[in-house]
């Protein structure tokens, strides 16, 4: 983490320490559950919890069951819970300040969404517009009139050419039978970027709702292009990075210590990709993963970026997409398989949380290091690329 904190300079400003709680106790079920961990953020909370009837023995609690624990807390929990705060921390909840920029910076690279079924509930494009940053949507031709209603002024259509979809290797023989997903049109956006003459795009998935940048136990919502600007700048940084991205908001806790950036990782959702680096996307599912798994085998880096995050709305939970055809007829079994074929060496299917999942073992990638293109080259110690918090 050292190396890494060394490395994020003239960019901005970045500290994440590790946010202790007043208090943190186990909670333990007589129906044998397994115990789950909650926090307290002061003892004023500490002591309404235990007034509101909850069982303390030796600073730890107990309850019958998880369904009691639900009541006195206020909150849902279920058989994933494995830790809580009291009160109910929402992701979201009680966030009053948001950045802004007070400069004109904007994104260098062209940012392309592929999307399918999601004309009217699109997040991304919504997300964007809203930061300032124009972009292309890609969509295939059936549905460019209804794409084309509900459009913002930020958004271009382009339509897929079919001869993309015709030549796609899904890596199964199922040809045209189901989806072949977003592979396709991801193909397409490094030609059209390429032709264009672009180093690198963006490429997004289309249920994206917000951008943010995690920073002092804080992720606020970014109105801007600065964060989207600065990864940019980052990531030319380095010879050997041919695919990079932005972090779920889900996955970085603002309580947790964690690096700006970490490497040699699977990059999804929100891809930042080199242009001649000379990949193409391949798979009818995990294709992001699969490529990510190419490109740590070819010895190369990939960088994910913590201090800049996007947020991610399920794929199962949003209609539109591959949604119906790919999770609510197949289950995730499928997807899990073909990433396991295809890189049995690193990847196997697991049973976790009623339902199949792929596992991705990244320690052999450990060695792979990051090669500067410019190894004497200072910067100035903070470049906040005009970022301003405001009150919202």
């Amino acid at each position: 983490m050292e190396d890494i904190n060394k490395l994020w300079v003239g960019m901005p400003h970045f500290k994440q320490n590790k946010k202790k709680p007043y208090k943190k106790s186990t909670i333990f079920f007589e129906n044998k559950d397994k115990n789950i961990f909650i926090r307290f953020e002061n003892e004023k909370n500490y002591k309404e919890f235990v007034e509101r009837g909850a069982k303390e023995i030796d600073f730890n609690f107990i309850f019958k069951n998880r369904e009691e624990l639900a009541q006195i807390s206020n909150q849902k929990i279920t058989e994933k819970t494995k830790s809580i705060w009291y009160p109910f921390k929402s992701h979201w909840g009680g966030v009053k300040e948001k950045y802004i920029s007070d400069s004109d910076i904007k994104n260098r690279y062209p940012v392309y969404i592929v999307s399918k079924g999601r004309y009217i509930n699109g997040l991304t494009t919504k997300a964007l517009h809203t930061m300032g940053i124009n972009h292309y949507i890609v969509i295939e031709e059936q549905e460019y009139e209804l794409y084309n209603e509900n459009k913002n002024d930020s958004s271009e259509l382009i339509i897929l050419p079919k001869k993309y979809l015709e030549e796609y290797d899904t890596c199964d023989n199922l040809g045209f039978e189901k989806s072949k997903g977003p592979g396709a049109a991801r193909n397409f956006c490094i030609d059209h970027s390429k032709e264009n003459g672009f180093k690198r795009h963006w490429v997004m998935d289309d249920n994206l709702d917000a951008f943010h940048y995690l920073t002092d136990n804080q992720k606020l919502e970014v109105e801007c292009a600065s964060t989207i600007a600065a990864s940019e700048d980052f990531v030319d940084r380095f010879t050997n990075v041919p695919v990079a991205g932005l972090n779920y908001y889900s996955f970085c806790k603002k309580e947790d210590s964690v690096p700006p950036f970490i490497i040699n990782t699977r990059i999804y959702s929100c891809l930042l990709i080199e242009n001649e680096a000379g990949y193409r996307w391949r798979g009818r599912y995990n294709e992001d993963t699969d490529l990510s798994l190419r490109v740590l085998k070819d010895g190369k880096c990939t960088i994910q970026f913590n201090a800049f995050l996007c947020g991610k709305v399920t794929t199962q939970r949003m209609r539109g997409g591959n949604s119906k055809e790919f999770y609510d007829e197949e289950g995730t079994l499928p997807k899990s398989q073909m990433l396991a074929d295809l890189h049995p060496d690193v990847a196997s299917v697991v049973w976790k949380f009623n339902r199949w999942h792929h596992h991705v073992d990244y320690r052999p990638f450990k060695k792979n290091e990051l090669v500067l293109k410019d190894e004497n080259k200072t910067y100035s110690k903070i470049n906040q690329y005009g970022l301003k918090k405001i009150k919202k």
